[in-house]
């Protein structure tokens, strides 16, 4: 078994704040292996996020680092890299040592139901799995959930577990995709899938970001936890014992042609 923080935080524009957040959430996940956070936890989305990036030893990492320390867990987290004219949007992971152990560029960007990201974001290129909590971990970055082709990389990458982080925008039927996406990408792989999004932030509702729904999905698709839309810290259970017996009754991956 490995246990999970599902950390459903709402995000200010303030990183700050945001910081504080995530310590008070990892307090209150001790005793778990591994805590994940949305994307863009360091601030919302907004044109601000060229002016607020920090690098992964600035002062927002480094505070998740110490927390994650301080507490034995290990972390993953959305932030915002400083880049030639725009920023990155980066999935960063921390050991329970509080060191850094990878840095996740997103590579599809949200050029999407009005949005451009492109504009204030530049890709990333490589699909990363990273070691953490006695795990493979891929990670995978909200609009990357669309993208099947990524997942079944980062399977070829040897991941044990998908780690999708969001800050999922609303609309009609955007949390019905959401939903829809996670567990297929759980399902069509036989892979346990945490996937994390940030709460609604009343405050803040104007970008219609963050919609909640931050779930646990197990290998055969059925989800096993659904935190809704309210701020939260659900500690859930990985069995790999189960993704073994699922990928005897469906070997799906073994079957490939392509």
């Amino acid at each position: 078994m490995t246990t999970i923080a599902l950390c459903q935080i709402p995000v200010s524009p303030d990183p700050a704040v945001n910081l504080m957040r995530a310590t008070e959430a990892l307090a209150r996940a001790e005793g778990a292996d591994l805590a994940i956070f949305p994307e863009a936890t360091l601030t919302r989305y907004g044109r601000r996020i060229t002016d607020l990036a920090e690098p992964l030893d600035g002062p927002f990492v480094s505070g998740l680092a110490q927390a994650a320390k301080q507490h034995g867990l290990s972390v993953i987290a959305g932030v915002f890299e400083p880049g030639e004219g725009r920023v990155h949007n980066t999935a960063v992971a921390i050991d329970a040592q509080g060191a850094v152990q990878a840095a996740y560029r997103k590579i599809h960007l949200f050029d999407s139901f009005g949005a451009k990201e492109s504009d204030l974001v530049a890709p990333g290129a490589e699909p990363t799995v990273v070691e953490l909590a006695g795990l493979r971990i891929g990670l995978v970055t909200c609009y990357d959930v669309r993208f099947p082709e990524l997942a079944r990389a980062l399977v070829d990458k040897g991941a044990e577990l998908f780690a999708v982080i969001a800050a999922w925008g609303s609309g009609p039927l955007k949390e019905d995709h959401w939903v829809t996406l996670v567990r297929a990408r759980a399902l069509e792989n036989t892979m346990w899938t945490a996937a994390v999004g940030q709460a609604p932030n009343p405050a803040e509702s104007s970008d219609g970001y963050g919609v909640g729904r931050s779930m646990l999905v197990d290998p055969l698709g059925v989800v096993r936890a659904d935190l809704g839309t309210a701020p939260g810290v659900q500690i859930v259970r990985v069995d790999h014992e189960w993704t073994s017996t699922a990928r005897t009754t469906l070997p799906c991956l073994q079957h490939r042609v392509l």
